[in-house]
């Protein structure tokens, strides 16, 4: 692999979303550096997968350490990692509360703080957080996954201007269901009816998700930052 080929880091990269990106980056050349908590049974060209869990401060240090000794540099971070609790507000236990929380918000913001660091020694890079649709939508039923995620959509737009003189934006990719693990367990009444208040009524798929990714990813795109993008008309 080339010696400038893009570095790209993308969280949550076992399976779904994640996944998805790590194989579409690697396709196009990218040194693509993928963690997540568990192992993985599978291998791609070009892609690199590290056990961490995103919220563990000392496995995140370890990571952006191997990253800086192993390609000197970052140019893109993907926070793909997340988890959802899709109960009503009155049955979710704090147990539940503190570890969407821990993941979806301290493990964001704890991968921004460390790219930002490795990226405005070049004065360059790109962050994409995931969003979700959730929140705008202000779906019953999610309460505590759509204040996450309405809190990573917050970090996203402050990153942005703290960031922005070094040369690096962050923006937001905000998907509608896609047909991952992560909705597995949601009734199918209950996505029928989300899929209605969509302009375009039909799943997301990876492509969807890579298409806006790309777009961030860019480097022309280097006077678009704080933005947050909703999938499907929403």
């Amino acid at each position: 692999m080339s010696a400038d080929a893009p570095v790209t880091l993308i969280t949550g990269a076992s399976r779904g979303i994640g996944r998805a990106l790590a194989a579409h980056y690697a396709a196009q050349g990218h040194a693509v550096v993928g963690c997540s908590r568990g192992k993985i049974d599978w291998k791609l060209e070009g892609f690199t997968h590290v056990q961490a869990d995103v919220c563990d401060e000392k496995q995140v240090l370890a990571l952006f350490s191997r990253i800086g000794k192993e390609h000197g540099r970052l140019d893109h971070l993907v926070n793909n990692a997340g988890v959802a609790a899709m109960n009503h507000f009155t049955l979710t236990p704090m147990e539940t509360v503190r570890r969407v929380l821990d993941v979806n918000v301290a493990g964001t913001f704890l991968f921004c703080r460390e790219a930002a660091r490795l990226m405005q020694k070049r004065g360059f890079g790109r962050i994409v957080n995931m969003g979700t649709v959730a929140v705008a939508l202000k779906l019953e039923g999610e309460a505590i996954y759509a204040a996450s995620k309405a809190a990573v959509l917050s970090l996203t737009q402050v990153l942005a201007k703290e960031i922005a003189p070094f040369g690096v934006t962050v923006n937001a990719v905000c998907p509608t269901p896609i047909e991952t693990d992560l909705i597995k367990n949601v009734p199918k009444e209950k996505l029928d009816k989300l899929l209605e208040r969509q302009a375009i009524r039909r799943y997301g798929t990876f492509a969807d998700v890579a298409n806006a990714v790309d777009f961030f990813l860019k480097p022309e795109s280097a006077f678009v930052t704080g933005q947050a993008l909703f999938l499907g008309g929403v």
